[in-house]
């Protein structure tokens, strides 16, 4: 019988037709619980691009997680894996404490990258993946995980979310890939 971890990597194997992913490992804070690993793939989904799912934030409970728990998700347009390592981060300090519902906001507090004004970032679907593919994921639990997807943002547009929703932010026009693009509120 597979383990918990080997049926989550066998669900990304599948839905990536095989790519070989590298590993960013993030240290726990949590007594008694292991890290935070993010499997990262190169060039998806398209050239220059970097895209990665965390692993064990879905480790832990939360009251708000009766019908599955979340694992997190993150592409951007860049090469930089700093931002793979902050999607790690917020996995593994969040984890238990944040539900992760769609439209919530975290505010990282400080830049993610030198050339990147951004600092915060939205809870979403994630863009690169097929409902039923980040979804009801069987790892051999009680509940399945969901991965949703983190997008990242600027301080005002974070601001902007707050006071207005997610869906008056989403219908803007903006890239949710482009972590150099300007703020557009």
């Amino acid at each position: 019988m597979s383990t918990r971890v080997e049926q989550f990597l066998s669900h990304l194997d599948r839905i990536s037709g095989g790519i070989e992913p590298r590993y960013i490992p993030v240290e726990t804070s949590h007594p008694g619980l292991p890290g935070v690993s993010v499997v990262v793939y190169d060039d998806v989904p398209e050239p220059e691009m970097l895209t990665g799912i965390t692993y064990g934030v879905s480790l832990v409970d939360h009251p708000h997680w009766r019908f599955g728990k979340p694992e997190l998700s993150m592409s951007v347009r860049s090469t930089d894996l700093r931002w793979l390592f902050a999607l790690g981060c917020i996995g593994e300090a969040q984890r238990g404490d944040n539900p992760f519902h769609y439209g919530d906001t975290i505010n990282f507090g400080e830049k993610i990258t030198a050339d990147s004004e951004m600092t915060a970032f939205v809870i979403f679907a994630p863009a690169v993946l097929d409902r039923a593919d980040y979804t009801g994921i069987n790892v051999g639990d009680d509940l399945p995980v969901n991965i949703c997807g983190l997008y990242p943002i600027h301080d005002a547009e974070r601001r902007y979310i707050h006071d207005h929703g997610l869906e008056a932010f989403w219908k803007l026009d903006w890239d949710p890939y482009d972590v150099g693009r300007p703020s557009v509120v």
